[in-house]
Protein backbone atom coordinates (compact mmCIF):
# COMPACT_ATOMS: atom_id res chain seq x y z
CA UNK A 1 0.00 0.00 0.00
CA UNK A 2 1.30 3.46 -0.86
CA UNK A 3 0.94 6.39 1.52
CA UNK A 4 2.00 10.04 1.45
CA UNK A 5 4.35 10.57 4.38
CA UNK A 6 4.58 14.15 5.68
CA UNK A 7 6.87 15.53 8.38
CA UNK A 8 5.96 19.08 9.46
CA UNK A 9 8.34 21.02 11.68
CA UNK A 10 8.81 24.62 12.64
CA UNK A 11 10.83 25.46 9.52
CA UNK A 12 10.35 22.68 6.97
CA UNK A 13 7.63 20.38 5.68
CA UNK A 14 8.94 17.20 4.10
CA UNK A 15 6.98 14.89 1.80
CA UNK A 16 7.67 11.43 0.36
CA UNK A 17 5.81 8.41 -0.96
CA UNK A 18 6.15 5.35 1.28
CA UNK A 19 5.15 1.73 0.77
CA UNK A 20 3.86 -0.09 3.84
CA UNK A 21 2.55 -3.58 4.60
CA UNK A 22 2.10 -5.89 7.59
CA UNK A 23 2.58 -3.06 10.08
CA UNK A 24 5.98 -1.99 8.76
CA UNK A 25 7.60 0.32 6.23
CA UNK A 26 8.78 -1.47 3.09
CA UNK A 27 10.32 1.52 1.34
CA UNK A 28 10.52 5.32 1.48
CA UNK A 29 10.85 7.39 -1.68
CA UNK A 30 13.02 10.44 -2.20
CA UNK A 31 11.93 13.32 0.05
CA UNK A 32 10.82 16.75 -1.13
CA UNK A 33 11.49 19.55 1.35
CA UNK A 34 9.47 22.77 1.43
CA UNK A 35 9.81 25.90 3.55
CA UNK A 36 6.73 26.24 5.75
CA UNK A 37 7.04 30.04 5.55
CA UNK A 38 6.45 29.83 1.79
CA UNK A 39 3.04 28.15 2.13
CA UNK A 40 -0.18 29.33 3.73
CA UNK A 41 -1.24 25.89 4.93
CA UNK A 42 -0.65 22.15 4.78
CA UNK A 43 -3.14 21.98 1.91
CA UNK A 44 -1.17 24.34 -0.34
CA UNK A 45 2.10 22.57 0.52
CA UNK A 46 0.42 19.22 -0.28
CA UNK A 47 -0.71 20.60 -3.64
CA UNK A 48 2.82 21.81 -4.37
CA UNK A 49 4.16 18.32 -3.61
CA UNK A 50 1.55 16.78 -5.90
CA UNK A 51 2.64 19.13 -8.69
CA UNK A 52 6.25 18.07 -8.13
CA UNK A 53 5.23 14.39 -8.04
CA UNK A 54 3.59 14.74 -11.43
CA UNK A 55 0.64 12.39 -10.82
CA UNK A 56 -2.26 12.03 -8.38
CA UNK A 57 -1.14 11.23 -4.86
CA UNK A 58 -2.19 8.11 -2.95
CA UNK A 59 -5.39 8.56 -0.95
CA UNK A 60 -3.64 7.78 2.32
CA UNK A 61 -1.68 10.18 4.50
CA UNK A 62 0.81 9.67 7.33
CA UNK A 63 1.43 13.06 8.92
CA UNK A 64 3.83 13.95 11.73
CA UNK A 65 3.40 17.37 13.31
CA UNK A 66 5.60 19.39 15.68
CA UNK A 67 2.76 19.84 18.17
CA UNK A 68 0.68 17.95 20.69
CA UNK A 69 -2.12 16.05 18.94
CA UNK A 70 -5.20 17.07 20.91
CA UNK A 71 -8.72 17.81 19.71
CA UNK A 72 -9.60 18.92 16.19
CA UNK A 73 -7.53 22.10 16.12
CA UNK A 74 -3.78 21.51 16.04
CA UNK A 75 -1.63 24.60 16.40
CA UNK A 76 2.01 23.92 15.71
CA UNK A 77 4.44 25.00 18.41
CA UNK A 78 6.89 26.83 16.12
CA UNK A 79 4.87 27.21 12.93
CA UNK A 80 1.74 29.33 12.21
CA UNK A 81 -0.11 26.56 10.33
CA UNK A 82 -3.33 25.24 11.86
CA UNK A 83 -4.35 21.65 11.05
CA UNK A 84 -7.86 20.27 11.53
CA UNK A 85 -7.74 16.46 11.33
CA UNK A 86 -11.46 16.17 10.52
CA UNK A 87 -10.87 18.17 7.33
CA UNK A 88 -7.98 16.04 6.06
CA UNK A 89 -10.19 13.86 3.78
CA UNK A 90 -11.80 16.97 2.26
CA UNK A 91 -8.70 19.16 1.97
CA UNK A 92 -6.09 16.54 1.07
CA UNK A 93 -8.23 13.88 -0.57
CA UNK A 94 -6.92 11.26 1.86
CA UNK A 95 -9.54 8.64 2.73
CA UNK A 96 -7.28 7.07 5.37
CA UNK A 97 -4.85 8.95 7.55
CA UNK A 98 -2.70 8.90 10.66
CA UNK A 99 -1.61 12.08 12.40
CA UNK A 100 1.05 11.90 15.08
CA UNK A 101 3.38 14.13 17.08
CA UNK A 102 6.69 14.58 15.28
CA UNK A 103 8.76 12.88 17.95
CA UNK A 104 6.15 10.19 18.28
CA UNK A 105 6.94 9.54 14.62
CA UNK A 106 10.66 9.45 15.39
CA UNK A 107 9.82 6.92 18.10
CA UNK A 108 8.23 4.68 15.46
CA UNK A 109 11.37 5.05 13.35
CA UNK A 110 13.52 4.04 16.32
CA UNK A 111 11.33 0.97 16.82
CA UNK A 112 11.44 -0.17 13.18
CA UNK A 113 14.83 0.84 11.81
CA UNK A 114 17.72 -1.67 11.86
CA UNK A 115 20.74 -1.26 14.13
CA UNK A 116 22.76 -0.05 11.14
CA UNK A 117 20.80 3.25 11.28
CA UNK A 118 22.27 4.11 14.68
CA UNK A 119 25.73 5.26 15.77
CA UNK A 120 27.10 4.73 19.27
CA UNK A 121 27.56 7.86 21.43
CA UNK A 122 28.28 6.63 24.93
CA UNK A 123 27.54 3.92 27.46
CA UNK A 124 27.84 0.24 26.52
CA UNK A 125 28.40 -0.29 22.79
CA UNK A 126 25.48 -2.71 22.54
CA UNK A 127 22.21 -2.69 20.56
CA UNK A 128 19.22 -0.85 21.96
CA UNK A 129 17.30 -3.07 24.39
CA UNK A 130 14.76 -5.43 22.85
CA UNK A 131 12.41 -4.95 25.81
CA UNK A 132 11.54 -2.00 28.03
CA UNK A 133 11.72 1.74 27.48
CA UNK A 134 13.93 3.72 25.13
CA UNK A 135 13.95 7.51 25.52
CA UNK A 136 14.08 9.48 22.27
CA UNK A 137 15.00 13.16 22.30
CA UNK A 138 16.40 15.59 19.81
CA UNK A 139 17.18 19.27 19.39
CA UNK A 140 15.90 21.10 16.33
CA UNK A 141 13.74 24.21 16.13
CA UNK A 142 12.46 22.90 19.47
CA UNK A 143 13.33 19.93 21.70
CA UNK A 144 11.35 16.80 20.86
CA UNK A 145 10.86 13.95 23.33
CA UNK A 146 9.16 10.55 23.08
CA UNK A 147 9.32 7.05 24.56
CA UNK A 148 9.37 3.66 22.87
CA UNK A 149 8.05 0.81 25.03
CA UNK A 150 8.89 -2.64 23.67
CA UNK A 151 7.10 -5.80 24.80
CA UNK A 152 7.77 -9.37 23.64
CA UNK A 153 5.01 -9.09 21.02
CA UNK A 154 4.96 -5.46 19.82
CA UNK A 155 6.05 -1.91 20.58
CA UNK A 156 4.20 1.20 21.74
CA UNK A 157 5.20 4.83 21.22
CA UNK A 158 4.33 7.50 23.77
CA UNK A 159 4.51 11.06 22.50
CA UNK A 160 5.42 13.65 25.15
CA UNK A 161 6.17 17.33 25.57
CA UNK A 162 9.22 16.62 27.72
CA UNK A 163 11.14 19.43 26.06
CA UNK A 164 9.03 21.89 28.04
CA UNK A 165 9.99 20.76 31.54
CA UNK A 166 11.92 23.28 33.66
CA UNK A 167 15.60 23.83 32.94
CA UNK A 168 17.91 22.93 35.85
CA UNK A 169 21.31 24.72 35.84
CA UNK A 170 24.27 22.73 37.12
CA UNK A 171 27.07 25.32 37.42
CA UNK A 172 27.75 29.06 37.57
CA UNK A 173 27.71 29.47 33.78
CA UNK A 174 24.28 27.87 33.54
CA UNK A 175 23.13 30.02 36.48
CA UNK A 176 24.07 33.07 34.38
CA UNK A 177 22.31 31.60 31.34
CA UNK A 178 19.16 30.97 33.36
CA UNK A 179 19.23 34.55 34.67
CA UNK A 180 19.46 35.92 31.12
CA UNK A 181 16.65 33.70 29.86
CA UNK A 182 14.39 34.31 32.86
CA UNK A 183 14.51 38.06 32.21
CA UNK A 184 13.00 37.36 28.79
CA UNK A 185 10.71 34.36 29.31
CA UNK A 186 9.94 34.24 33.08
CA UNK A 187 9.64 30.44 32.95
CA UNK A 188 12.63 28.76 31.34
CA UNK A 189 12.12 25.31 29.86
CA UNK A 190 14.85 22.95 28.66
CA UNK A 191 13.86 23.85 25.09
CA UNK A 192 15.15 27.39 25.73
CA UNK A 193 18.61 25.89 26.32
CA UNK A 194 18.73 22.70 24.24
CA UNK A 195 17.31 23.59 20.82
CA UNK A 196 18.81 25.22 17.76
CA UNK A 197 17.78 28.83 18.53
CA UNK A 198 19.16 28.50 22.09
CA UNK A 199 22.73 28.88 20.85
CA UNK A 200 22.14 32.66 20.71
CA UNK A 201 21.46 32.98 24.45
CA UNK A 202 24.36 30.67 25.28
CA UNK A 203 26.69 32.72 23.05
CA UNK A 204 25.56 36.03 24.54
CA UNK A 205 25.92 34.69 28.10
CA UNK A 206 29.48 33.50 27.50
CA UNK A 207 30.42 36.78 25.81
CA UNK A 208 29.03 38.75 28.75
CA UNK A 209 30.97 36.62 31.23
CA UNK A 210 34.13 37.40 29.24
CA UNK A 211 33.33 41.11 29.20
CA UNK A 212 33.06 41.13 25.42
CA UNK A 213 30.64 43.32 23.50
CA UNK A 214 29.08 41.25 20.73
CA UNK A 215 26.77 42.35 17.91
CA UNK A 216 23.33 40.84 17.63
CA UNK A 217 23.67 37.49 15.83
CA UNK A 218 21.15 34.96 14.61
CA UNK A 219 21.43 31.29 15.48
CA UNK A 220 22.44 30.20 11.97
CA UNK A 221 25.49 32.47 11.97
CA UNK A 222 26.60 31.24 15.39
CA UNK A 223 26.10 27.58 14.49
CA UNK A 224 28.12 28.06 11.31
CA UNK A 225 31.01 29.70 13.16
CA UNK A 226 30.89 27.09 15.89
CA UNK A 227 30.98 24.15 13.50
CA UNK A 228 33.70 25.76 11.39
CA UNK A 229 35.70 26.72 14.50
CA UNK A 230 36.11 30.33 13.35
CA UNK A 231 34.86 32.00 16.54
CA UNK A 232 36.10 30.93 19.97
CA UNK A 233 32.97 32.07 21.81
CA UNK A 234 30.74 30.25 19.30
CA UNK A 235 32.83 27.13 19.78
CA UNK A 236 32.54 27.41 23.56
CA UNK A 237 28.77 27.88 23.15
CA UNK A 238 28.61 24.66 21.14
CA UNK A 239 30.48 22.78 23.87
CA UNK A 240 28.13 24.20 26.49
CA UNK A 241 25.13 23.18 24.35
CA UNK A 242 26.43 19.60 24.21
CA UNK A 243 26.92 19.52 27.99
CA UNK A 244 23.37 20.71 28.57
CA UNK A 245 22.00 18.17 26.08
CA UNK A 246 23.79 15.40 27.98
CA UNK A 247 22.28 16.55 31.26
CA UNK A 248 18.77 16.82 29.80
CA UNK A 249 18.97 13.44 28.06
CA UNK A 250 20.04 11.86 31.36
CA UNK A 251 17.20 13.54 33.24
CA UNK A 252 14.68 12.26 30.69
CA UNK A 253 16.09 8.73 30.89
CA UNK A 254 15.71 8.83 34.69
CA UNK A 255 12.15 10.14 34.45
CA UNK A 256 11.16 7.50 31.87
CA UNK A 257 12.90 4.56 33.52
CA UNK A 258 14.75 4.05 30.24
CA UNK A 259 17.31 1.36 29.48
CA UNK A 260 18.28 2.95 26.16
CA UNK A 261 18.46 6.49 24.77
CA UNK A 262 18.42 7.79 21.20
CA UNK A 263 19.41 11.31 20.18
CA UNK A 264 17.57 12.34 17.02
CA UNK A 265 17.18 15.32 14.71
CA UNK A 266 19.26 16.93 11.99
CA UNK A 267 21.10 19.07 14.51
CA UNK A 268 22.17 15.96 16.39
CA UNK A 269 23.77 14.62 13.22
CA UNK A 270 25.56 17.93 12.59
CA UNK A 271 27.15 17.97 16.04
CA UNK A 272 27.86 14.22 16.34
CA UNK A 273 31.64 14.55 16.50
CA UNK A 274 31.41 17.37 19.03
CA UNK A 275 28.97 15.39 21.20
CA UNK A 276 31.47 12.55 21.51
CA UNK A 277 34.28 14.90 22.62
CA UNK A 278 32.36 17.53 24.60
CA UNK A 279 31.64 15.94 27.96
CA UNK A 280 28.10 14.97 26.91
CA UNK A 281 28.70 11.50 28.36
CA UNK A 282 29.87 12.79 31.76
CA UNK A 283 26.84 15.05 32.09
CA UNK A 284 24.55 12.19 31.01
CA UNK A 285 25.68 9.89 33.83
CA UNK A 286 26.21 12.58 36.52
CA UNK A 287 23.04 11.74 38.45
CA UNK A 288 24.38 11.31 41.98
CA UNK A 289 23.40 7.98 43.51
CA UNK A 290 22.29 6.70 40.09
CA UNK A 291 25.57 7.35 38.28
CA UNK A 292 26.44 3.65 38.04
CA UNK A 293 23.02 2.81 36.63
CA UNK A 294 23.24 5.65 34.09
CA UNK A 295 26.63 4.40 32.95
CA UNK A 296 24.99 1.14 31.90
CA UNK A 297 22.57 2.76 29.43
CA UNK A 298 23.51 2.63 25.72
CA UNK A 299 23.10 6.04 24.07
CA UNK A 300 22.76 6.11 20.28
CA UNK A 301 22.44 8.70 17.54
CA UNK A 302 19.92 7.93 14.81
CA UNK A 303 21.55 8.39 11.41
CA UNK A 304 18.65 7.71 9.05
CA UNK A 305 18.31 10.86 6.92
CA UNK A 306 14.51 11.12 7.31
CA UNK A 307 13.36 9.54 10.58
CA UNK A 308 10.28 11.78 10.74
CA UNK A 309 9.02 10.66 7.34
CA UNK A 310 9.94 7.03 7.95
CA UNK A 311 8.33 7.14 11.37
CA UNK A 312 5.11 8.75 10.13
CA UNK A 313 4.79 5.95 7.59
CA UNK A 314 5.58 3.39 10.31
CA UNK A 315 2.86 4.84 12.56
CA UNK A 316 0.37 4.60 9.68
CA UNK A 317 1.44 1.01 9.00
CA UNK A 318 0.99 0.02 12.64
CA UNK A 319 -2.48 1.63 12.81
CA UNK A 320 -3.89 0.61 9.43
CA UNK A 321 -1.84 -2.30 8.05
CA UNK A 322 -1.15 -4.57 11.04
Amino acid sequence: MEVVAVDIGGTHARFAIAEVENGRVVSLGDPVTQQTAEHASLQTAWQAFEATHGQPLPKAAAISVASPITGDVIRLTNNPWIIRPSLIPERLGADTYTIINDFGAVGHAVAQLPETDFDHLCGPDTPLPALGITTVCGPGTGLGVAQVFRTPTRYHVLSTEGGHVDFAPLDAIEDALLKRLRAKFTRVSTERVVAGPAIVAIYETLAELEGRAVPSRDDRAIWTEALEGTDSIALAALDRFCLSLGAVAGDLALAHGATGVVIAGGLGLRIKDRLIRSGFDQRFIAKGRFQSMMGGIPVKLITHPQPGLFGAAAAFAQEHCS
